[in-house]
C-alpha cells in the first residue's frame, strides 16, 4: 500500500515500475491510499491542485497489474482522514468536528476537521457518490474503505447525543456498517483499518465474516500477536500490515522495519493471517524519496511468501540489483544512522524531528553535538559513494535519491545553516520531479525549513 494523498502522487512511469518491483518479489496486491487525489468529475475543488490520477489512468494502472499477476485494490478513505475536503467550504457542514480541534492520542489538537459526521446522512451520501464513481475503474473484488483514526469521534461533536446514548465505538460501528454495505452493493468485499474496533474489544465479534480487518501498526514492538488474536477468536478475515518505517525518518528506520515486519509474519503465522500488506506512508511531507521504502519493500515481499527465513537474506545484495548501482551498503547506512546515541521516538526520527521542527526544538538529549557532528560526516561519505553514479549523460535517479537523503540528514546534523537549509529546498523540487508529479510538490517543501 503506498500513499498518495499526503503530498506525493507518483507519475505512471513510477507507478509502472514499482508494479515491476512488487511483481519481483512476489506481492499479489497492489493499493493506493487515497483521500483526495483521485480526479472525482464533481469534487475538482478539492483535487485540482493535487496532480490526482485519473479514470483512464486507474484503468492503464489496472490492467498492468493484471500483466503481472498483480491485483489493484481500490483504496479510498471514507471516514476519518478527510481534511483535504472538510477544510473546504462546500463540505465542511458533513465535519463532525467543523471547526476542528479534535484532541490527539500523542499529545496536542487537531486543528482542522479530519472526520466526517458518522449521524449526517449526507455522509454516507457523499460516501456512496465516491464509491460510486471510483469503483467501476478497477477490476479487484475488493475495496479498502479505510475509517482508521476518527479522532474527532469523541462525544463533542455533533454526534454527541448518539455517543452519549450508544456509546463512541457503537457510533462507529454502525457508520462502518453502512459504508461496507455500500461497497457489498456494488459486488466488492469491504476491508478496513482495524485500529478504531480493537478499542472497543466488545464489538468485533458482531463485525460481518464477510469484511477485512486491516491490523496495523508500525513499531518494533508493536503489538501484532495480541491484535491478531483478537480478529482470529472473532472468526474474522484479516491482514497483518507492518510498514517500511520510512515517512519522518530521513534516511529510514531500517531496523525497526526489520523487527516490525518480523513481528507482523510471526503472529500472521500464528493466527492464520489471510495477507500480509506491506504500508508506505507520507506523513510529514513525504520528504523520503523511493529508496527509502526500499528496503522495507522488498524484505516485506520476501517475509510474506518465504516466512521468516526470509529474515536471513542478504538485503545489500538485493538493493544492489533492484537500483542497478552497488549503493545498497550505503542505503542501509543512512537507514541507520536514527540509531546514533539511542535516541528514538515512536513513528519518527529524531533527526526528522530536529528537522521538522523550529529552532526551539528540544531534541532528545541522547543525541548530543557530538553525535550530530559523527552522523553528518556518515551522511557526506553516503553522499560522496552515491554521487559516483549520477554523473554522464544518464544519472543513475536511485543515487540521486539516496544523495538526496543524505543531505536531508546533514541538513538535520546542522540545522542552523542557512546554506544547507537553502540548498535543501532547491534540490527538494529537482528530486521530486524525477518519480512524481508537480501537485504537492509545494505543499510538501512548505514543511521544510526556512532558511
Amino acid at each position: 500500500m503506498l500513499d498518495i494523498s499526503r503530498d506525493k502522487v507518483p507519475t505512471m512511469g513510477t507507478l509502472k515500475q514499482l508494479v515491476d518491483i512488487l511483481a519481483r518479489f512476489d506481492y499479489n496486491q497492489f493499493q493506493l491510499y487515497t483521500e483526495h487525489t483521485f480526479a472525482y468529475a464533481a469534487h475538482k475543488a478539492v483535487w485540482e491542485k493535487a496532480s490526482p490520477l485519473t479514470p483512464e489512468e486507474i484503468r492503464e494502472l489496472d490492467l498492468y497489474c493484471v500483466m503481472h499477476g498483480i491485483e489493484l485494490v481500490p483504496n479510498q478513505n471514507c471516514f476519518g482522514h478527510m481534511e483535504r475536503w472538510l477544510t473546504k467550504p462546500d463540505y465542511n457542514h458533513l465535519a463532525e468536528l467543523p471547526k476542528g480541534g479534535a484532541p490527539l492520542p500523542w499529545g496536542g489538537f487537531k486543528k482542522d476537521p479530519t472526520t466526517l459526521c458518522p449521524t449526517d446522512p449526507d455522509s454516507l451520501a457523499f460516501v456512496d457518490g465516491l464509491l460510486d464513481e471510483l469503483l467501476p475503474n478497477f477490476g479487484s473484488r475488493l475495496v479498502n474503505i479505510g475509517c482508521d483514526e476518527t479522532f474527532d469521534l469523541r462525544g463533542n461533536g455533533r454526534s454527541a447525543a448518539a455517543v452519549k446514548e450508544k456509546g463512541e465505538g457503537r457510533v462507529y460501528l454502525d457508520f462502518l456498517l453502512k459504508v461496507a454495505d455500500l461497497a457489498r452493493k456494488r459486488g466488492k468485499r469491504p476491508m478496513f483499518w482495524g485500529d478504531i474496533i480493537l478499542k472497543h474489544p466488545e464489538l468485533v465479534g458482531e463485525l460481518p465474516k464477510d469484511m477485512i480487518a486491516l491490523d496495523w501498526g508500525y513499531e518494533g514492538n508493536h503489538p501484532f500477536m495480541e491484535e491478531a488474536a483478537k480478529f482470529h477468536e472473532a472468526g474474522l478475515d484479516f491482514y497483518v500490515c507492518p510498514g517500511t518505517s520510512s515517512w519522518n525518518s530521513l534516511g529510514g528506520r531500517v531496523e525497526n522495519m526489520r523487527e516490525n515486519m518480523m513481528a507482523a509474519e510471526k503472529a500472521g503465522h500464528r493466527y492464520g493471517a489471510k495477507g500480509f500488506m506491506v504500508t508506505d506512508w507520507g506523513d510529514g511531507g513525504h520528504w523520503q524519496p523511493l529508496a527509502a521504502s526500499l528496503p522495507g519493500l522488498i524484505l516485506g515481499g520476501n517475509l510474506a511468501y518465504s516466512g521468516s527465513s526470509a529474515g536471513k537474506m542478504d538485503l545489500e545484495e538485493a538493493l544492489d540489483t533492484v537500483m542497478g548501482v552497488p549503493l545498497g551498503g550505503v542505503l542501509l547506512r543512512l537507514g541507520t544512522l536514527y540509531l546514533r546515541g539511542g535516541a528514538q521516538r515512536a513513528n519518527a526520527s529524531e533527526l526528522f524531528r530536529i528537522l521538522a521542527n523550529d529552532h526551539s526544538y528540544s531534541r532528545h538529549p541522547n543525541l548530543t553535538d557530538r553525535i550530530l557532528v559523527e552522523i553528518s560526516a556518515i551522511a557526506e561519505n553516503c553522499r560522496h559513494e552515491a554521487a559516483k553514479y549520477v554523473r554522464g549523460a544518464y544519472p543513475n535517479v536511485w543515487a540521486q535519491e539516496i544523495m538526496h537523503m543524505a543531505n536531508l540528514v546533514d541538513a538535520a546534523c546542522n540545522r542552523r545553516d542557512m546554506r544547507r537549509l537553502q540548498f535543501l529546498r532547491e534540490e527538494h523540487d529537482r528530486v521530486w520531479k524525477l518519480r512524481n508529479r508537480p501537485g504537492g510538490m509545494g505543499d510538501s517543501r512548505e514543511k521544510l525549513p526556512r532558511f
